[in-house]
């Protein structure tokens, strides 16, 4: 107990055991695949619905803000991960930077993003693929969702995430260009969904544009408004932290990191406003609102079967783009943290293609439970309070380095440090208070068993201050 607030001290590549040592093969081309992957995905082919629902129009603006937001937190992790090119993401930035307690709350925070997005993304990959396959194969409804709506369990998200931890495991480079051709599949699909949908533009269906207010307002569990989407569809715009955690695995990471992390961000707002824009112009958002595939629903309506059909097909190839950036990310977090003896050090042990088996299946295991009973919206909202407490602490890190370290060498330096640290951090914590009251007492109670798990075991065990 008496070393909960010590730094982890960094080693060199070296020094670390050979079972506990990832294999560089990626370059910026993967790392920014791996951040469109991630970005582009379940926030805006399903979560537009579930934000239409809370903002109406003006969730084009609840867009713009998370967008927001989000860039300035990408602008802090960009310096941060060239600092400290080292896999574990904002985990390992506040080990070095604040503290081991803290970095605990922030891998525990990234452990419930990891794994509630990567269910979130299977749940919103089989809304996609369960018509279809009901359609041709008659596959019952009753067991593609789980029992809060109405269903037994969704089998094609447990399928799906078991697909994706054996492309893990047998290998990152060849899941990586995997995953960079199935994420211009989806690119190439969402620019067909705004050319047919934009000669259906009608302005009237802006007006009004915020009928629910800005402010999030409404009983607990049905809050709306434009920060209540903002807070919930925050989740379309993060992906590029997961690139962070691939900073071991990178070729080149000064350079590589940074150029990964902004060119996915900037490629992935443009892609966002373009598809919201299109999509609330060809159809009022009420007929679409909490459907589990709007945009399908969309095109359908405008008299278009045969694109609903291609976007519907694009998403069920592409949608596992997500699915396999996240769950890279997730068991990077494990991985890194049982290095650090802060979980069972067994974990953290690759197989002789240099990927950790072990944490894979483990990591599986977990997030194909959560996808096969949980409803997205849930998720969702859950995974954005543990993602708002990791930007919020690589925010904090980078001021506390400019201030600590001011002439450290930086491969990346944030523009206007402060000013984007700030916005960084309060707009974070004004998402945080956005978020369902529910979601939030669920995230205190899942760090109140954090904390348990670590005063009971890896405050006993942790090897900070020495090699790992």
């Amino acid at each position: 107990m008496a070393r909960w607030n010590a730094r982890k001290v960094l080693v060199s590549e070296e020094d670390l055991a050979p079972e506990h040592r990832l294999k560089r093969s990626l370059g910026w081309p993967h790392l920014i695949a791996l951040g469109v992957g991630a970005i582009v995905g379940t926030g805006i082919l399903t979560l537009i619905g579930v934000g239409a629902a809370k903002a109406g129009p003006s969730v084009i603006l609840s867009f713009a803000i998370a967008g927001i937001i989000c860039a300035a937190a990408a602008l802090a992790y960009a310096e941060m991960a060239t600092m400290i090119p080292a896999s574990g993401s904002a985990y390992t930035y506040t080990y070095v930077v604040l503290g081991e307690l803290l970095a605990w709350f922030v891998g525990w925070s990234l452990i419930l993003e990891y794994s509630l997005v990567v269910s979130a993304v299977a749940v919103g990959w089989s809304g996609y693929a369960a018509p279809l396959l009901h359609d041709w194969l008659g596959f019952p409804m009753a067991l593609a969702q789980g029992p809060e709506l109405g269903g037994i369990v969704n089998l094609p998200a447990i399928f799906i995430i078991a697909v994706i931890a054996g492309l893990l495991i047998y290998g990152v480079r060849e899941s990586a260009n995997f995953n960079a051709l199935l994420v211009i599949v989806k690119i190439v699909a969402l620019i067909v969904f705004v050319a047919v949908a934009l000669p259906y533009f009608n302005p009237d269906n802006f007006d009004p544009f915020m009928p629910f207010g800005f402010g999030k307002s409404g009983p607990p569990g049905a809050e709306v408004g434009v920060m209540a989407a903002a807070a919930i569809i925050f989740f379309a715009f993060y992906g590029f932290d997961a690139i962070a955690t691939a900073a071991e695995e990178t070729k080149n990471p000064e350079r590589d990191l940074s150029i990964g992390i902004v060119g996915s961000m900037v490629a992935c707002v443009l892609i966002y406003m373009a598809v919201a824009a299109a999509a609330i112009g060809a159809l009022a958002y009420i007929r679409f609102a909490d459907s589990p595939e709007p945009l399908a629903l969309i095109l359908r309506e405008i008299g278009q079967p045969g694109a609903a059909r291609y976007l519907a097909a694009s998403a069920v190839i592409a949608l596992p783009t997500v699915i396999l950036a996240f769950f890279y990310g997730q068991s990077r977090i494990f991985f890194v943290m049982a290095r650090d003896g802060l979980l069972p050090p067994t974990l953290a042990r690759v197989s002789g293609r240099g990927s950790p088996v072990r944490i894979t299946l483990f990591t599986g295991v977990i997030v194909a439970f959560l996808a096969g009973v949980v409803p997205l919206a849930e998720l969702a909202a859950l995974a954005n309070a543990g993602t708002l407490t990791a930007f919020v602490a690589v925010a904090i890190c980078m001021l506390v380095m400019r201030r600590r370290a001011p002439d450290a060498p930086r491969a990346f330096r944030t523009p206007w440090p402060w000013a984007v640290g700030l916005l960084a951090i309060l707009g974070c914590l004004y998402l945080f208070y956005s978020l369902p009251q529910r979601t939030q007492l669920w995230f205190l109670g899942a760090h109140l068993i954090g904390f348990a798990i670590y005063f009971l075991y890896g405050a006993r065990r942790s090897v900070a201050g020495s090699a790992v």
